[in-house]
């Protein structure tokens, strides 16, 4: 079977994407395993699928999956490709459109300066929500947010949760660069306390409108740079009264630029897309 696909990148968190508006794509996880594989597919840390909307009032459907082959609900910088994956191919002449995905709708949109802004929805800062299992813990008040004690290997360590359409915990840090994110992400990734895992942020804050943050991602590790991750620190930033909107994230792989006015409020993400080449490629059965 041979697919046709498109290589891009937000800020370094990089993606192959496929056009399903006409044929139906359903790949096994073996299959999009190999896609992601960096040594003998295409390499990536997410697949993005661009499909038919599947309701009124909606432009496109939008599916992601993990490079460990699993679907997951979001993924912030694959929005801001898939915007200008479906602009450049000439899907849609809209500037902002609506796209649903397995957590819900979000709304991209292109602006002037080639910049993408995505409104990223409201996020939920429920535990049983994200979902983050708080049960027999006590949490420890820091401006309107609750810090969640949570032991992992020797340390112990305070989290913020966060759901941006997938969970996310989140931990200041002195150093984002000294941070133990290779050893202690996979811990929190799997720690039993969240039952569908967990992406791990480690945020440092440099000033109270920017920050440096690192993202063990959920089923891809560490990458580049991971949307709804910096939107979910930038949330927890603001509610421990850290930091002011708009917050400029400094990633390894660029800068993206956060808003969000407090509670009940969308959170707005802004930040580049690349198309890096296109090609063809056979995948196995």
């Amino acid at each position: 079977m041979k697919i046709k696909f498109t290589k891009m990148h937000g800020a370094g968190n990089d993606f192959v994407v496929l056009d399903a508006t006409r044929t139906p794509m359903t790949l096994s996880p073996a299959q999009w395993k190999f896609i992601a594989d960096r040594h003998f597919g295409i390499g990536a840390d997410q697949m993005l699928v661009v499909e038919r909307a599947q309701h009124e009032g909606i432009d496109f459907r939008y599916r992601i999956y993990n490079a460990d082959g699993g679907e997951v609900e979001q993924c912030g910088n694959g929005a801001r490709a898939f915007v200008k994956y479906v602009t450049d191919k000439g899907l849609t002449d809209k500037r902002a459109i609506r796209v649903e995905t397995m957590s819900g709708v979000i709304e991209p949109r292109l602006e002037d300066d080639g910049r993408i802004t995505v409104d990223m929805g409201t996020p939920i800062l429920e535990p049983q929500q994200v979902p983050f299992d708080n049960t027999g813990l006590a949490g420890r008040s820091e401006g309107v947010d609750t810090l969640w004690p949570l032991d992992v290997g020797d340390d112990s360590i305070l989290i913020s949760v966060v759901s941006m359409g997938n969970p996310h915990a989140v931990q200041v840090v002195a150093d984002s660069e000294a941070a133990p994110v290779l050893t202690q992400g996979p811990l929190i990734e799997h720690h039993p306390r969240f039952p569908k895992r967990v992406n791990a942020g480690f945020m440092q804050v440099v000033d109270r409108h920017h920050v440096n943050l690192r993202v063990f991602e959920r089923g891809a590790g560490e990458t580049l740079a991971c949307g709804t991750g910096a939107c979910a620190a930038v949330v927890a930033g603001i509610r421990r009264g850290l930091l002011d909107s708009p917050v400029a994230v400094q990633t390894h792989g660029g800068v993206l630029s956060i808003a969000w006015n407090g509670a009940g409020q969308p959170v707005l993400m802004t930040g580049p897309a690349v198309s890096v080449f296109e090609g063809e490629i056979e995948l196995p059965d």
